[in-house]
């Protein structure tokens, strides 16, 4: 019983995945690439500053 319910989450998540994935075009996706990869910058770069800062606080 297990293996049919995993067998259906994976099919219907996999379609789902699928259909939304043809919905978007590649310029989207770009897109949000560059932004993903922005903010994961401004994250780093915003740590390593509060963290530096902390330390010459001490």
């Amino acid at each position: 019983m297990k293996t049919t319910n995993f067998q259906l989450g994976v099919g219907t998540g996999g379609g789902t995945l699928l259909s939304i994935a043809a919905q978007l075009g590649m310029h989207d996706m770009v897109k949000t690439a560059v932004l993903a990869a922005i903010g994961a910058a401004v994250s780093f770069a915003v740590t390593w500053a509060l963290q530096r800062w902390q330390r010459r606080r001490r």
